[in-house]
């Protein structure tokens, strides 16, 4: 597979995952974002660095 083929598939297959949460449950989504503000800057982002890490995690694995 190209390298920019597989790109553009992953980038399709994460927006898909990311709105996926909007289209099937819109409330849910709201009412997360509104408890997400009362978070701490320094665990929102404890949050966003163990996702992203497992995103690698998964990317290094599906390619060995």
């Amino acid at each position: 597979m190209e390298p920019l083929t597989l790109f553009l598939s992953a980038l399709g297959l994460a927006m898909f995952i990311e709105g996926l949460p909007y289209f099937v449950a819109p409330s849910g989504v709201k009412r997360w974002l509104a408890q997400a503000q009362t978070l701490r800057n320094g665990i929102l982002r404890l949050i966003g660095l163990c996702l992203m890490l497992a995103g690698l995690l998964v990317a290094w694995l599906s390619l060995r």
